[in-house]
């Protein structure tokens, strides 16, 4: 059985990466509602575990290097967010050859009568994760995004009980 904390945090990254790709090079204010949806305080004031998991996320990727932030808005959001060198070059990267395998079987059509500019642009992380984000499917968010941090063919296929 699947850790939905897993899942949800692969969505809410894959969906801020995507933000901050989409706005690159600009600073944005990354929500926290705009990623985790609505959220209503408590009557404390206090946010629930769903958006904190979010800003939490939020926050975990910049310790690990993938955005910057000028300053955090509350609990709500992001103030002034850009990604990083690293996370630009990584979600502008061609995928590993599992992960286009399962990008085909998001979106089958045969991309060799496709000229090669386009081929590459279809082959990126980020490519990759606005597929799996369309899809819905929260497996396939999930190994998209395990092959965009991770860099592995292996979060795209099991592995057999004899690998190593």
């Amino acid at each position: 059985m699947a850790d939905i904390h897993v899942e949800e945090f692969y969505k809410d990254a894959a969906i801020a990466l995507v933000q901050l790709y989409n706005a690159f090079p600009r600073r944005i204010n990354l929500f926290v509602e705009d990623i985790a949806g609505p959220d209503e305080p408590d009557e404390f004031g206090l946010h629930s575990k769903r958006h904190m998991a979010c800003f939490g996320a939020l926050l975990w990727l910049e310790d690990e290097g993938l955005l910057r932030y000028v300053d955090t808005i509350r609990q709500e959001a992001l103030d002034q967010a850009v990604l990083t060198r690293d996370a630009f070059v990584r979600l502008s990267m061609p995928a590993c050859p599992g992960l286009l395998a399962l990008l085909e079987s998001l979106a089958p059509q045969d991309q060799t009568v496709l000229p090669p500019s386009v081929r590459h642009d279809l082959s990126t992380h980020v490519h990759l994760i606005r597929s799996a984000l369309r899809s819905g499917r929260s497996a396939t968010i999930t190994q998209v995004m395990q092959g965009t941090f991770f860099g592995t063919e292996t979060a795209a296929k099991p592995r057999n009980r004899g690998d190593h």
